[in-house]
């Protein structure tokens, strides 16, 4: 007897936890519910009739566990392969086809206004405002129509003075995440005093939706549509997340100069003394890697500006690349990829076991994590600064004739703020065999919305303003071109850039480079004399001097398209041949 009543007790056990099992889910199906409900009050003209979504169900600024949950429930609705969760705890994501921004398909709107100010041509190509009306009714139709609609509400900008306020409208979980990291976060009282009406810039993301009839203007079935006037994003046919981020970020390249506040595609760190250095950096010249110093604090490693007041981040997280990915390399990123961070486009060892592969590149070298800015530890917050006491720009020479650092006059600084120099080198594209220039105005030429020497002329009035050195540091080649040469050590870069932080360097006996007329350090402590002027780097000096003539000639054929806006000074200050 005392057998069959055990036996009896473990299958009422069993159909116990069946039903436990069916009611749980049943009480998650109904808190997402009650979250729906009480969100339905929060649709507000604002949320709902003004775009014709008066009847989506909101989940507005939404907890990361929330997020998750949506994430894991959306599976494979949007034509990719479904999020999942790795083993540190990171969402993973992917944005299907699309795996990096497509700037031949960003338009900006055209009207009385743009047309006399925004830089146009291969940047930043017009489009008539009754096709963008067009393009954001597709927008909206789609966002209308889906079952769930997430709204973020977010800053851009940590000067309270002159903060962006910033609402994305989005159907995937994993983009509303993104932009909540990547925006900075208000509290419950900004959001109650901030963003209860209208805001600064709206963001209409529906990527998922491709465009499947002919617009006067869009030459593919996407389209990512600005309109600075209006102060509206419109996002078709990609979901990469990152069009979002620099979507807000070109339009503070127009908003922002217009109040003499300058926009930077820069790092930025803080000493122990309040001094403040920006780094300016294509992929690969080592932005990340030198602003990532132990001895000073994190302000940010993307976007900044530089007001009256000194500078400020524009953003509230880091977009940073993971190729590669390692703790002993980048112990910082490689830490931050936990709970609240978004993995993009990744590959696993496992699926069983959600280890991230990084070095696996299959769906493609962009592979890229987005986390807040408070998961690097050292971070500062507010994070603002002074006025910089420092500037580098920082370049990949792979025609190994820089020198690895020189002191630059404000005209030259303007010069090659303006140039944005680095060299792609065989492996980092298709094709790419030889060392090969490379060109991006201000650094950041894809996010510029006004004329590149705009920027140039804020950026030496600040300078002189501020007192501000601007050094240009090659961690590229020495002693030959690449394949010849070797890179350049990172260890002597990291300690001359010490040099310069502790002012050792500024109060250096320096001599002329000649045709690019930089000044150099004769010498400097701890670093071999002979490097500082590559020319004595290299076996044969008569090959060294055509190869930089060569360089020289690039950098006068890719300045001819700014000379018509450049004064004297400007061009007078490149290289002379």
């Amino acid at each position: 007897m005392g057998l069959m009543i055990d036996s009896l007790k473990q299958k009422m056990r069993k159909k116990e936890m069946i039903l436990e099992q069916i009611l749980s889910k049943e009480r998650s199906s109904s808190q997402i519910k009650s979250q729906l409900m009480q969100n339905k009050s929060l649709k507000t003209i604002e949320l709902g009739e003004r775009w014709g979504l008066e009847n989506r169900v909101v989940f507005r600024n939404p907890s990361v566990p929330l997020i998750y949950q949506m994430s894991m429930q959306q599976g494979q609705e949007c034509g990719t392969r479904g999020d999942s969760i790795n083993s540190t705890g990171a969402l993973v994501a992917y944005s299907g086809k699309k795996c990096g921004r497509v700037p031949k398909d960003k338009r900006i709107i055209i009207d009385s206004v743009t047309e006399k100010d925004v830089w146009w041509g291969d940047v930043n190509i017009p489009l008539s405002k009754e096709s963008y009306i067009e393009v954001e009714r597709i927008a909206l139709e789609y966002l209308g129509s889906q079952e769930k609609l997430f709204i973020i509400d977010g800053y851009a900008g940590w000067d309270i003075k002159h903060r962006l306020r910033i609402r994305v409208f989005c159907t995937r979980p994993y983009h509303a995440l993104f932009m909540k990291n990547m925006l900075i976060r208000p509290n419950e009282e900004e959001l109650k005093k901030d963003f209860n009406g209208d805001v600064d810039f709206y963001i209409f993301n529906a990527g998922p939706q491709i465009i499947q009839k002919h617009i006067e203007g869009v030459t593919s079935e996407g389209c990512v549509a600005v309109n600075l006037i209006e102060r509206k994003m419109v996002i078709l046919g990609t979901q990469y997340a990152g069009e979002m981020k620099k979507g807000v970020f070109g339009v503070t390249h127009y908003l922002f100069p217009k109040q003499g506040i300058l926009t930077l595609h820069s790092s930025a760190n803080e000493g122990e003394d309040g001094d403040v250095t920006l780094l300016f950096g294509l992929s690969g010249t080592g932005k990340t890697t030198l602003s990532a110093d132990p001895k000073r604090k994190l302000i940010g490693d993307d976007e900044h500006a530089w007001s009256d007041d000194g500078i400020f981040n524009i953003e509230g997280g880091c977009y940073a690349k993971c190729v590669d990915l390692s703790k002993e390399k980048e112990p910082e990123i490689f830490n931050a990829v936990k709970f609240g961070a978004v993995l993009e486009n990744i590959e696993y060892y496992s699926y069983s076991n959600r280890q991230v592969d990084f070095s696996n590149i299959s769906i493609t070298e962009n592979t890229r994590v987005s986390y807040p800015l408070e998961f690097i530890p050292g971070a500062k917050f507010p994070a603002q600064g002074t006025h910089p006491k420092n500037i580098f720009f920082l370049t990949c020479d792979a025609y190994g004739v820089l020198p690895p650092v020189s002191l630059l006059t404000p005209e030259q600084a303007m010069y090659h703020f303006i140039s944005g120099y680095t060299a792609k080198v065989a492996g980092t594209e298709v094709g790419v065999k030889e060392p090969q220039a490379t060109f991006s105005a201000c650094f950041g030429e894809a996010f510029l919305a006004l004329h590149p020497t705009l920027y140039a002329n804020m950026l030496a009035q600040k300078i002189k303003q501020h007192h501000t050195n601007v050094w240009l540091i090659n961690t590229g080649w020495t002693g030959g071109k690449y394949g010849v040469g070797q890179r350049m050590s990172l260890k002597y870069t990291r300690a001359i850039i010490d040099l310069i932080h502790c002012g050792q360097l500024k109060n250096a006996q320096f001599e002329n480079f000649p045709i690019f007329n930089f000044k150099i350090p004769k010498s400097a402590q701890d670093i071999p004399t002979e490097i500082l002027n590559p020319r004595n780097t290299w076996i044969n000096s008569n090959e060294f001097d055509q190869q930089l003539k060569e360089l020289a000639l690039k950098f006068m054929v890719n300045f001819k398209k700014y000379e018509d806006k450049a004064t004297i000074d400007i061009l007078n200050a490149g290289p002379k041949l």
